[in-house]
């Protein structure tokens, strides 16, 4: 009895020992071929001292023999001289071919497993000071592509991706849609972005900032919210950065991300850059320009000089930027204060600018008084404006509208889609400017858009369809903008289209229809989103920026200004826009409008740049309308 229970205890061990995977196991056959080439060796070295050649042979000698036979079955076949030595040496061939070939194979097995959790990325990221990102979505191209353009002046700058998807996938897909990385250092790690364990690997306790992306499904916000979360449990309270599709979300999320985050409400904003730009023929570009990190952004610059002194003074004081506003000292940003608005001493200025050491005074240049203009505004007439598709986006659009035309206007939709009549149904009880009408038609169709009488509307707006593939309803738009030129062409009317695309690689294929902007949602809110990760008091800048109830940009009349077909600088214009109690940035000349990429766009020309503005040309200001 009591030799079976040590029998049992001692296999019980053996077990647990085992349980412990292939470390245990390469442990045990390690030990066991260590044994036999031992056990061999002294066996060799006791029975046959003396080789047939009369040499004594030594212990290590005996126990190299014994490694070479273990290694090497054919190495039995060279012994020579006594029937015991073939006989030890043979059984020491046989243990190494069930033993150490056994070990061998372990060992290979597990430096197999090894290398594959390696290439999973398990790895705790050891970096300080980088960028997190958290999922997995078309945006992280041009997130990391924009972080690559902000880290250009450092030495070396890392950002962590976090996604379930495989590391060299994630890798050779950031290399082939990215390209050169220059300083950066893009570090991807296989793990689940909703799981606080997974969330680890990437150090956010030790990051920067982290930027949350959340796809395209249908409980996307839910996740969204569970990552806030698992990043608020970390020691370093960095800057969080996330997108919510919907907006009755938006409180939870921002409970969830606490004082740190950062959220955009995605749909609100994508409606109003859809409309701005629709009301704006070339604001889709200016956005671009100052959301990517490739051209002109926004800066804080604290000029003590001007402490005490009037906004308007501040507007003329730097001759390579553009002071759009004031982030006064409790955080309150105000966007084209009034001319005679005090700096005070904790006042920062808003500008546009090349870079941050751009920003620099410079004694003005000389302003051509005789050349300005500074008329009033036209008064707003009521508009007609023409929605083609439908998406979760359409009725904040519809919304946006109704902000932004005079009483009388009105909206026709054209769209097939499930949701469409009800929504309608619901905004025609709380439009105040707007009459609404719906045709349930296909709008794509050649036939339905003749039958519009489409030269009778002022703004023509194409949305993409979010019920079918992205692709598909890219090509759809497409086809849309197609008929629309065409029809526009022919029939004796001009008016606006902003079409929406929801992959960026489309907007190439529809500049030949000549489209007045062309909105890609996704891309805009990823240079958004990427902005605010780098520089977190620009958020309440955008969030004025895109609110219909402050200050925004518009490409109003050059006539407005200045007198047009006579040479001036850009000191001028700005002049004549302060005078207008505006804030200038930029022009846009007609000669150019369908010129890619800039579409006729300049933003922040030099102060002492000449131009020559023709009646259709236009001048960028910051204004309240």
């Amino acid at each position: 009895m009591a030799t079976a229970t040590l029998r049992r205890r001692f296999r019980y061990w053996f077990d647990k020992t085992m349980s412990a995977g292939v470390s245990a196991l390469v442990a045990w056959l390690g030990l066991a071929s260590v044994a036999v080439v031992v056990a061999g060796g002294l066996l060799l070295w006791l029975i046959d001292r003396r080789p047939a050649d009369g040499s004594e042979r030594g212990f290590l000698d005996s126990v190299w023999q014994a490694v070479l036979h273990a290694l090497d079955p054919g190495t039995v076949a060279g012994d020579g001289g006594h029937w015991y030595f073939v006989a030890v040496a043979f059984l020491i061939t046989i243990g190494g071919i069930f033993i150490v070939t056994a070990f061998i194979g372990v060992l290979t097995t597990g430096l197999d497993a090894k290398l594959q959790e390696l290439r999973k990325g398990r790895s705790i990221v050891l970096e300080t000071g980088h960028t997190v990102i958290l999922g997995w979505s078309d945006q992280v191209f041009t997130v990391i592509g924009e972080l690559v353009e902000a880290n250009g002046n450092k030495r070396k700058a890392c950002v962590a991706v976090l996604a379930a998807k495989d590391k060299v996938e994630m890798e050779d897909e950031i290399r082939a849609k990215v390209g050169d990385l220059r300083t950066t250092d893009v570090v991807c790690r296989t793990g689940d972005p909703l799981d606080p364990d997974d969330i680890a690997l990437v150090n956010i306790a030790e990051a920067r900032s982290v930027v949350i992306l959340t796809g395209t499904g249908s409980d996307r916000d839910a996740h969204l919210v569970k990552m806030l979360l698992s990043v608020t449990k970390a020691e370093n309270r960095c800057t969080v950065v996330g997108s919510v599709s919907d907006q009755a979300n938006l409180p939870a999320a921002r409970l969830a991300g606490g004082p740190d985050a950062y959220l955009i409400d995605a749909t609100t904003v994508a409606a109003r850059l859809i409309v701005q730009t629709c009301l704006q023929s070339g604001l889709s570009v200016v956005y671009t320009d100052l959301l990517d990190f490739g051209g002109d952004e926004i800066y804080v610059r604290r000029e003590t000089s001007l402490t005490g002194r009037g906004y308007s003074t501040a507007l003329h004081a730097y001759p390579t930027s553009a002071v759009i506003g004031v982030r006064r000292g409790d955080g309150t940003v105000l966007l084209n204060p009034p001319g005679d608005y005090r700096i005070a001493a904790d006042d920062d200025l808003l500008a546009i600018s090349a870079d941050d050491d751009t920003v620099v005074m410079a004694p003005p240049a000389p302003i051509q008084h005789e050349l300005i203009v500074a008329g009033p505004d036209p008064v707003a007439a009521p508009k007609r404006a023409l929605i083609l598709g439908w998406n979760q986006r359409a009725v904040g659009v519809v919304e946006q509208l109704d902000q932004y035309l005079t009483a009388g206007s009105e909206v026709v939709v054209v769209a097939r889609h499930h949701e469409v009549s009800l929504s309608l149904k619901r905004l025609a009880a709380d439009v105040r400017n707007l009459s609404l009408s719906l045709i349930e038609d296909d709008s794509a169709d050649r036939t339905v858009l003749e039958s519009l009488r489409i030269n009778g509307f002022d703004h023509v707006i194409a949305l993409c369809y979010d019920d079918v593939d992205r692709q598909v309803a890219d090509s759809r738009t497409l086809v849309t903008l197609l008929h629309l030129r065409d029809m526009e062409q022919k029939l004796d009317g001009k008016f606006s289209i902003v079409s929406e695309m929801g992959d960026d690689r489309n907007r190439q294929l529809a500049q030949v229809t000549q489209a007045d902007d062309f909105i890609v949602s996704d891309k805009l809110l990823s240079l958004m989103t990427t902005q605010i990760s780098e520089n977190p008091h620009l958020a309440d800048v955008f969030s004025g920026l895109f609110d219909a109830g402050g200050s925004e940009i518009y490409l109003k009349p050059a006539p407005l200004y200045v007198r047009t077909g006579q040479t001036l600088n850009f000191q001028t214009v700005v002049e004549a826009a302060r005078l207008r109690g505006e804030s200038a940035i930029g022009y846009r000349l007609a000669a150019h409008a369908q010129t890619a990429p800039a579409y006729g766009i300049t933003l922040n020309p030099a102060k002492a740049a000449t131009m020559t503005f023709g009646p259709d040309d236009r001048v960028i200001v910051v204004a309240e309308r």
